[in-house]
């Protein structure tokens, strides 16, 4: 067997290609543009442009290196963002279509800076900033393999730590159900922040996502005697049992992932914490 050692890119156009190749097998991202412009006033180019699995518009900013400017290139380029929301909204209709372009996240901004490593410096700078940052180092293996790594990760709201201590507010309890089903979901929001660092969380109308780079478990709103959690754990991996875990593959659901957890008391919590382990080192 021959080691094949780890090494940089020729050129930051070869990561930029495979990433934008691959985009959504590996960040959750549907690519929308390569190489933006963002016109002659502001006078850049931002290298890509796309839309999370929770309709938020996500910038990708790319290094060979080591570069100390990548952040900061990459927060004007949202900043310009933010300030263009119907410009993109455009973009988001022509590629993806009108029904995607109508409900873009706002909120929730992404930037993702890939590159050949980052600094303590660098590090500390994304805990400073209140927009929700990722940073990727990246390895090329051989000819054709791409290795990625997160190597911090920041919501740019509090802090997973922060939430799990206060046990913050949780989805919107059924009437008539809602004390022992809303804190069966606060259960499940403690259990899933504190599963690792770099655990963000984003509200839409019909789910809660939690997320690392991707998506990892969806809970929906409490129905009347259950929660569910759509998780990404391969449902073919999982001995599925009746009235708690189901394939979903194919079926229309709210958030992402196939395998459908039924949640009916804080045993059942119990019960998939192993679930939602797979699910997170999935994603």
């Amino acid at each position: 067997m021959t080691d094949v050692a780890p090494r940089l890119a020729d050129a930051e156009a070869d990561v930029q290609s495979i990433v934008e190749g691959n985009m959504e097998k590996l960040f959750g991202v549907r690519f929308l543009a390569s190489e933006y412009s963002t016109g002659p006033v502001h006078g850049g180019r931002i290298d890509s442009l796309g839309l999370d699995e929770n309709g938020a518009p996500v910038v990708v900013e790319y290094k060979r290196g080591v570069d100390s400017g990548v952040i900061n290139q990459g927060l004007f380029y949202l900043g310009w963002l933010m300030d263009h929301r119907a410009e993109f909204q455009h973009l988001v209709r022509d590629r993806l279509g009108a029904t995607t372009a109508a409900p873009v996240l706002w909120s929730a901004p992404r930037l993702i800076c890939v590159a050949g490593d980052f600094t303590r410096y660098d590090v500390h700078a994304v805990r400073e900033h209140r927009r929700s940052i990722d940073l990727v180092r990246y390895r090329f293996f051989g000819q054709d393999l791409l290795g990625l790594e997160t190597v911090a990760s920041v919501s740019g709201r509090t802090s997973a730590a922060g939430r799990v201590r206060r046990r913050a507010a949780v989805l919107p309890p059924v009437r008539g159900h809602g004390g022992a089903l809303a804190e069966l979901a606060e259960a499940v929001d403690e259990v899933l922040l504190s599963l690792g660092d770099g655990v963000s969380r984003v509200q839409r109308k019909q789910y809660r996502a939690y997320q690392r780079l991707r998506n990892f478990a969806c809970v929906c709103p409490p129905q009347k005697t259950k929660l569910l959690v759509y998780l990404k754990a391969d449902p073919r991996e999982v001995d599925l049992i009746p009235g708690f875990t189901r394939d979903v593959t194919g079926l229309g659901h709210h958030g992402t992932g196939d395998l459908e957890v039924q949640l009916r008391s804080e045993r059942d919590v119990e019960r998939a914490v192993s679930l939602f382990r797979v699910s997170y080192a999935a994603g």
